[in-house]
């Protein structure tokens, strides 16, 4: 059986005195009101699923920039938990705030650019202004994961170009439209980006959904996606609990669909590229 690392999880604390919501453009997300799940809870959620270690991701939607239950949830269970923080890329003390959550254990940095609260593309993604804070995950070797949509690839091709150490993660894949089928015409912006060797993919269940959806089947989908990408540039994250659970039904909807792939392109989705995005996970 696969060893299975997930990169894309989120928790939220019970306690909002402790560390109190302030969501991203006051809207907080309705998954995070209806089904939050804490540090605890995911943890049981992965035992239950078979998940050894797993890259939490800050939940914009419920915390904004404050990144505090996420370092104190990390730095509780560093053995199973490493984290992807954000910030204001344009706030004054920016830098300071880069460093202080990567002092604090956080391994990943993640830029929200649209979403269930911001449902259009943000136009911000690629203004210089936030260059200083690129080159600070440059220089530290941080990943940056973007959650953008495909209306952001030019942004992204200008990012890809300026930093072409800087490994970049799409979430969700950029949310592609599948729904033409082979050879996923709609699509093609995605399979151009794979010239990028500085471009990783995270291939979450809402991909795994979309691989099924109108003319589209994961047997041919998936193998299309590796066959542009390598598998050593595709990690598995299941979204959990943004994306209803449980955990364990995810990871079985993810080896089913990934059944097309050999066993060492499997290995390498479920755990190996993120040992090399995250190598905390692997210690």
């Amino acid at each position: 059986m696969d060893e299975i690392f997930d990169i894309h999880t989120h928790v939220i604390s019970p306690d909002p005195a402790r560390y109190p919501l302030a969501p991203l453009d006051g809207r907080q997300s309705d998954w995070s009101q209806t089904r939050p799940v804490d540090a605890a809870g995911l943890l049981a959620e992965m035992d239950a699923a078979g998940v050894a270690k797993s890259a939490v991701v800050h939940a914009s939607t419920a915390y904004g920039f404050d990144n505090s239950y996420l370092a104190d949830s990390v730095a509780a269970h560093r053995d199973r938990f490493t984290g992807v923080f954000s910030i204001d890329m344009f706030a004054a003390d920016a830098g300071a705030q880069f460093e202080r959550w990567r002092r604090a254990g956080l391994t990943g940095l993640r830029l929200f650019t649209t979403g269930s609260t911001h449902p259009g593309q943000a136009e911000w993604l690629a203004d210089p202004r936030s260059f200083p804070i690129w080159e600070r995950a440059r220089d530290t070797r941080v990943p940056v994961c973007l959650q953008m949509r495909p209306e952001g690839v030019p942004d992204l091709l200008t990012l890809l170009k300026r930093f072409p150490t800087v490994p970049i993660v799409l979430d969700h894949l950029a949310r592609p439209n599948l729904s033409d089928g082979a050879p996923y015409r709609a699509a093609s912006w995605l399979f151009e980006l794979a010239a990028y060797p500085n471009l990783y993919l995270k291939l979450t269940s809402r991909t795994i959904e979309q691989s099924a959806e109108g003319a589209s089947t994961p047997e041919a989908f998936f193998p299309k996606l590796v066959a542009a990408y390598g598998a050593g540039r595709i990690a598995w994250g299941s979204n959990f609990p943004a994306h209803e659970g449980p955990m364990s039904r995810i990871v079985d909807a993810a080896r089913g669909a990934l059944a097309c792939l050999s066993a060492a392109d499997r290995a390498t989705i479920f755990s190996g590229t993120a040992r090399t995005l995250y190598p905390a996970l692997a210690r």
